[in-house]
Parts: structure tokens; C-alpha cells; sequence
């Protein structure tokens, strides 16, 4: 389920996207980019609407994905939904 990002504590955010672009595997190429840089790119990209805030219900994560993922997962979980009944 994608959560608007503007329903979420500005703390909350912060917290959330820092953790995304600090999480190992993240890479930005040759060239180190500050963590004040890369939360504002992200945080622009929210304002875009190009990457989401996700909660997956089943397991009761949150994180950041592209919007087209987002879409995506949320075509999943309708069909895994309407299955199940």
C-alpha cells in the first residue's frame, strides 16, 4: 500500500530516508555525495511522485521504491487478494 508521504512525521521522514540511502548496496558512483545531498534528492523525488513510501502489510515493513514498482506491487497484492477469496 503506498502511503502519501505528506501524512508522515517530517522526523519520521528524515528517519525513513536516511536509512534508505544509507543502506549497503547503495551506490553512487565514484564520486562521494553528502548524506544532506542524497536525503534532498530523494525527498525531491517524493515531491515528484517518482519514488513512493511502501507498507507492506504482510510483513509490516515500510521503504521507499519507485513509484512504478509501487504500482506494480500493488497490482500483486490486488490479484494475490482476489484470489484469496
Amino acid at each position: 500500500m503506498i502511503v502519501p508521504w505528506e501524512q508522515v512525521p517530517a522526523e519520521s521522514l528524515r528517519n525513513l530516508v536516511e536509512e534508505f540511502v544509507t543502506r549497503d548496496g547503495t551506490d553512487y558512483g565514484e564520486q562521494e555525495v553528502s548524506l544532506e545531498t542524497r536525503v534532498g534528492q530523494v525527498m525531491q523525488q517524493l515531491r515528484r511522485a517518482e519514488v513512493v513510501i511502501w507498507f507492506d502489510d504482510v510483513t509490516e515493513t515500510i521503504t521507499l521504491m519507485t513509484a512504478r514498482d509501487a504500482r506494480d506491487a500493488q497490482r500483486l497484492a490486488e490479484q494475490s487478494a482476489g484470489h484469496d477469496e
